[in-house]
C-alpha cells in the first residue's frame, strides 16, 4: 500500500524559508507525476508544483522563482523548497502521486491516486 508522510510545516515570518519533505512507501518513487497541493483557510485546494520521472517540473504561476520541486529517488523522498513566503503562502501542503505518468497542468485532484495527510505552513508579517 502507498503512503505519503509530509513533514517540515513550520511557522515562520515572511520573507522567511521552509523545506518540505514527504517520504513515499510501498511505491518507487518516480515512475509517476509527483505533486504538492496547498489548501489556504477557506479555499479550495490547488496545485502548487508537480514533477515528471524525467525531472521536468511546473509551477503555479504565483509560486514561480520562489518554490523548486525535486525529488530524491534513492531515498523516495519528494521536496519543496520554499524561499521569499509571504502571508498568503498559509496553508495545509499535501504531497500526492498522480495517476498519470507525466503531470499535466494543473494537476488536478481527479487525476490523484494517493494523497498525504498534510503538513501546515504558517507565514505571518
Amino acid at each position: 500500500q502507498v503512503q505519503l508522510l509530509e513533514s517540515g510545516g513550520d511557522s515562520v515570518q515572511a520573507g522567511g524559508s521552509l523545506r518540505l519533505s514527504c517520504v513515499v512507501s510501498g511505491y518507487t518513487n518516480g515512475r509517476y507525476c509527483m505533486a504538492w497541493f496547498r489548501r489556504a483557510p477557506g479555499k479550495q485546494r490547488e496545485a502548487v508544483a508537480g514533477i515528471d520521472p524525467d525531472r521536468r517540473s511546473r509551477y503555479a504561476d504565483w509560486v514561480k522563482g520562489r518554490f523548486t520541486i525535486s525529488q530524491d529517488s534513492a531515498n523516495n523522498t519528494l521536496y519543496l523548497q520554499m524561499t521569499s513566503l509571504k502571508v498568503e503562502d498559509t496553508a495545509m501542503y499535501y504531497c500526492a502521486i498522480s495517476t498519470f505518468l507525466r503531470c499535466g497542468w494543473p494537476v488536478l485532484e481527479r487525476d490523484v491516486a494517493t494523497w498525504g495527510q498534510g503538513t501546515q505552513v504558517a507565514v505571518s508579517s
